[in-house]
């Protein structure tokens, strides 16, 4: 059966109990926010939050994450990386296809290749430009083949973006069907072999349903959930102001990047020296404090602390300074800037109570030094977009490609130039050093304006054991009852 049911809203679910208490003992029922998730093919664009949920739990790549965001093996059992580091080779473990027919290394390598070929839309075909080729070397083993070493291939391999699909057709580990609550649902389940061969296999389910961040926050509140995933900065307020058992909201030390970016050339923000202005009228640590998010930490730049091959970055001197002792400074470069007509900025935001606060403290902050803000209805329309996006793994070229030419309204060519460089040297420290150089040429043209990490948070309920945040913020349904490490 063909794996790409769309799933109603929770707030079905709400206005039928019958559909809580009739389940079977030990299924979980999660909650994902957003639309209504379903199997896309990545090779069509990016994959929405709650499409990615679904997709890597029923469609797993060569490799997958488990709770704690550790790569384990998917469709392949075993994996060997050459010495030199450009060699992958992976043998693929004994599979079949929803129809019956057995996977073979061929057919996975074929649907790998495409989603990496020039016409794929797939949003980490940039992230796998080192990749040469992609070989069946026999019906079970497969090599990846690499132009330079890329210590961060095998987490790149295991987000959803690289499942394995065969006509949106997965391989696991969960299968789908609808659920017998009048198709409301999603059911997922997978057959778990016994530790021995006496043992009798057991059967794990989980309902999954799609909801907006108010209906997901209530039947977690009203106990029809227990499990919600895909939170972020902008519905955040929702959770914390429910009801909730102490310990239930749960953060992601989630890696990526979330700050401003102009939406468009040519006007007053085109000046490198406006937006190194906007950037230092921010008072990040207000509005940190504000979302109460433990660990959260303000952001200057567009690396981050832990990433591969890259010292820290160091945040710029006006950094450790609080705003309202650089603040007249930061009016009389304001006045210098624009004189007495002052822009008015427009900042395009998701919707949310999040939003509405990071809009309010943003239009308090660069009201201080004169502007106006206003809120604006698309990017089309903005001065400057909000990017909110958690890193597919830890490498600082994610980070600096982001901003790439063709990619921002506004970019740097020597940027550009220096990433470029650093993808073809087969250097590991040359190319660290090369994406570092690239890194303080967009902090100094402030091509982004950083804020903080990117919040992802989920609601778990006291029965949920197998559930660990990560800094991918991507959560495997498999083994929910049980504690991390004990399968």
């Amino acid at each position: 059966m063909r794996r790409h049911f769309a799933l109603l809203p929770i707030a079905a679910l709400v206005m039928i109990p019958a559909a809580c208490r009739d389940q079977p003992q030990g299924t979980v029922r999660a909650v994902v926010i957003g639309g209504e998730p379903k199997v896309r093919d990545p090779y069509l664009g990016p994959v929405a939050p709650e499409d990615a949920v679904l997709l890597q739990n029923v469609a797993q790549g060569l490799v997958r994450f488990d709770a704690g965001g550790n790569v384990i093996g998917g469709l392949a059992e075993r994996w060997n990386v050459s010495n030199d580091g450009l060699s992958y080779i992976f043998r693929l473990a004994s599979a079949e296809w929803p129809d019956g027919k057995k996977i073979n290394a061929q057919q996975v390598a074929r649907l790998l290749k495409r989603q990496l070929s020039s016409r794929s839309r797939n949003s980490l075909k940039d992230s796998l430009g080192a990749v040469e080729d992609v070989v069946a070397m026999t019906d079970r083993v497969i090599e990846i083949r690499l132009l330079a070493p890329r210590p961060n291939l095998l987490s790149l391999l295991a987000q959803p973006e690289l499942a394995i699909l065969r006509d949106r057709d997965g391989t696991g580990p969960f299968t789908a069907t609808p659920s017998d609550v009048a198709g409301r649902e999603l059911r997922l389940s997978r057959r778990i072999p016994g530790g021995d061969d006496e043992a009798e296999p057991q059967q794990e389910e989980v309902l999954l349903a799609g909801a907006s961040s108010a209906d997901a926050v209530r039947a977690f509140a009203d106990d029809k959930a227990d499990l919600v995933l895909g939170g972020t900065f902008a519905d955040l307020p929702l959770a914390q102001r429910a009801k909730l058992p102490r310990g239930t909201l749960r953060f992601d030390p989630a890696s990526g990047l979330f700050g401003l970016v102009p939406a468009r050339s040519g006007g007053a923000f085109d000046d490198p020296a406006v937006r190194r202005l906007l950037a230092q009228a921010l008072d990040r640590p207000n509005y940190i404090g504000l979302l109460g998010v433990p660990g959260l930490a303000a952001r200057a730049t567009v690396l981050e602390p832990g990433l591969d091959g890259v010292p820290a970055p160091v945040a710029p001197a006006w950094f450790a300074t609080p705003l309202g002792d650089r603040l007249a400074a930061l009016r009389a470069q304001s006045d210098e800037l624009f004189g007495t007509d002052k822009p008015v900025v427009r900042i395009a935001l998701p919707e949310g109570p999040g939003s509405d606060l990071l809009f309010q403290e943003i239009g308090r902050d660069w009201g201080t030094i004169g502007l106006t803000i206003e809120r604006a209805p698309n990017a089309s329309n903005a001065d400057f977009v909000l990017v909110d996006q958690v890193a597919p793994s830890a490498s600082p070229a994610w980070f600096v490609r982001r901003f790439h030419c063709g990619v921002v309204a506004i970019c740097d060519p020597q940027a550009d130039e220096l990433a470029d460089a650093a993808r073809q040297t087969p250097i590991a420290a040359q190319r660290y050093a090369l994406l570092v150089q690239a890194a303080a040429k967009i902090d100094d043209a402030q091509l982004f304006i950083p804020i903080a990490a990117p919040i992802r948070w989920s609601l778990v309920s006291e029965r949920i054991q197998g559930f660990a945040g990560n800094r991918y913020a991507r959560h495997t349904l498999t083994d929910l009852a049980q504690q991390p490490g004990t399968n």
